[in-house]
């Protein structure tokens, strides 16, 4: 577990009871990287009886019949050998991960993490940094899944340096970033993606209806001043309570701060803005390469290459700090240091082997589809109408959520079944697109199939040696309970209250 202050049991509130029950049940669960190869076996045997017994699943949108296929065939077999070394090269997170790494990992070897930290963070109030932490999670999903390998690490080093328990910094910023994903001010890529597929749905029933990126950003807006607050009160109030005070022992890589180190600071603030500013410049240059052929960012090169951005401003910067505090002097030693941080990535990578087989597996086979399809069939069989429907569908996708981790994988396979049975009920179709960003949203930090897991549960292992999947999974809950319960709260009120979602949609069509 944690590592934590003893507290009396008799004092323990019976949440605290329950998460640690929960942290020790999932503890006893093998060790990930063995998890995921027993969930694989689990594929690979649930293939061979899916098979023999010749199950298929019709999708929704092409009519096309997809039989389940067998990983003990000669077609399994084969797969299993020529995917394996692409299962692991190709898998998205790795990529985005050690690239990103790449660029904080320079930062914090040479100690501008930690001497920023020090001279911005150490004095701020403390419930300031927490909601800040919270509304930064919130709204990173503009750089999509780059906030959930960004943030978390970060949050550590701020609470650490305040004082405050690290892992408490660490859930709040993956919470934050990972349930509240669908919540932005901003119009991002994910609104155009999801309408995209809801207009291709809705015109299954009437061929002029179109979602636009828009249409659920009123709710959307409102989610990120609700969640930012829910977010901190929970890990105040219940997240670092539990985990008490950190007595761990974490490493610092050169926390003496050198004496330049405030010219270092000026002129890696002044890399900052000659980057950001030549960035900015490149964007809204007329014909930019980085807009898209209508002149727009959403979606566009910019969006779609966000993780080199990132990676390219955390070199300059760093490479700004590094020169003029003498922590670099040669280019040998930007690579050494880069090499030095991804040392402390080799546990993530091995993981990241056996997770990808498995994903890779259980997609090859046309399971998650079969599940998908006829978990939907089941729940529109109940013939339910009104808030009880909309609220079983939530539920149902939160559940889905847990077997299909990708947002517009799932909503291709759900929007051609249940946007237009709903829409026969009268309900629009951004309506019911909201309904499943929300369930999908909050239980991705509880997905078993979520691949940023293993990274945060890498970064946890950092400060606690001993945590698992169990410790993981218990900072996260009253997160996904929370936002889960609140943005089905807030639907309600949307719908009874008759609010727009977005700019003239409502819950019911004209």
């Amino acid at each position: 577990m944690v590592a934590t202050t003893q507290q009396p049991a008799r004092k323990q509130r019976r949440s605290t009871r329950w998460l640690n029950a929960i942290e020790r049940l999932g503890n006893r669960l093998p060790d990930p990287f063995m998890l995921f190869v027993a969930l694989a076996m689990i594929v690979l045997i649930a293939s061979v009886i899916f098979a023999a017994l010749g199950a298929s699943v019709v999708l929704p949108a092409t009519g096309e019949a997809q039989p389940i296929q067998s990983l003990v065939s000669s077609d399994g077999v084969r797969f299993i050998l020529e995917s394996m070394l692409t299962n692991f090269t190709g898998f998205a997170p790795l990529g985005l991960v050690l690239s990103m790494m790449l660029g904080i990992g320079l930062a914090e070897k040479i100690g501008l993490l930690d001497v920023l930290i020090r001279r911005t963070v150490m004095s701020a109030p403390r419930q300031l940094v927490t909601y800040t932490v919270a509304f930064t999670g919130i709204m990173m999903n503009v750089a999509s899944d780059a906030s959930l390998i960004l943030l978390p690490p970060l949050a550590a080093m701020v609470y650490h340096g305040l004082g405050r328990h690290p892992v408490a910094g660490l859930a709040l910023g993956f919470a934050s970033a990972g349930a509240g994903f669908t919540a932005n001010l901003l119009i991002v890529g994910t609104d155009a993606l999801l309408s995209g597929i809801s207009t291709e749905a809705a015109r299954l029933v009437d061929p002029t209806m179109v979602v636009t990126p828009v249409d659920n950003w009123y709710f959307n807006c409102l989610s990120v001043v609700v969640l930012t607050v829910v977010a901190a009160q929970i890990s105040e109030r219940i997240t670092e309570p539990r985990l008490g005070t950190y007595q761990g022992d974490v490493e610092k890589v050169e926390s003496d701060e050198p004496a330049n180190a405030g010219r270092g600071l000026r002129n890696a603030g002044i890399a900052a803005l000659l980057y950001l500013g030549g960035l900015a410049t490149l964007v809204f240059w007329p014909d930019s390469p980085l807009k898209n052929d209508d002149g727009g960012l959403i979606p566009s090169p910019f969006l779609s290459g966000i993780i080199p951005i990132i990676l390219l401003f955390f070199i300059v910067v760093s490479v700004a700090y590094g020169v003029t505090t003498g922590k670099i002097k040669t280019s040998r030693d930007v690579s050494e240091r880069m090499a030095d941080a991804m040392r402390d990535l080799g546990g993530y990578i091995v993981l990241i082997f056996a997770a990808s087989q498995f994903i890779a597996w259980f997609g090859w086979t046309h399971i998650g589809s079969w599940l998908a399809v006829n978990g939907a069939e089941l729940l529109t069989s109940i013939n339910f109408t009104g808030l009880p429907v909309i609220i079983c569908y939530i539920l149902f996708t939160g559940f889905m959520n847990l077997l299909i981790f990708s947002g517009s994988a799932k909503w291709a396979l759900e929007a051609p079944i249940f946007v237009p049975l709903f829409m026969q009920l009268g309900y629009h179709p951004a309506f019911i697109q909201m309904a499943y960003r929300v369930a999908d949203s909050s239980t991705n930090i509880i997905s078993p199939l979520n691949p940023y897991m293993v990274v945060v549960l890498t970064f946890i292992r950092k400060y606690d040696r001993e945590a698992g999947l169990g410790t993981l999974i218990s900072l996260m809950l009253p997160y996904t309970l929370a936002f889960l319960g609140l943005w089905i709260v807030m639907l309600v009120g949307f719908y009874l209250l008759d609010l727009p979602f977005g700019p003239g949609i409502h819950a019911l069509m004209p």
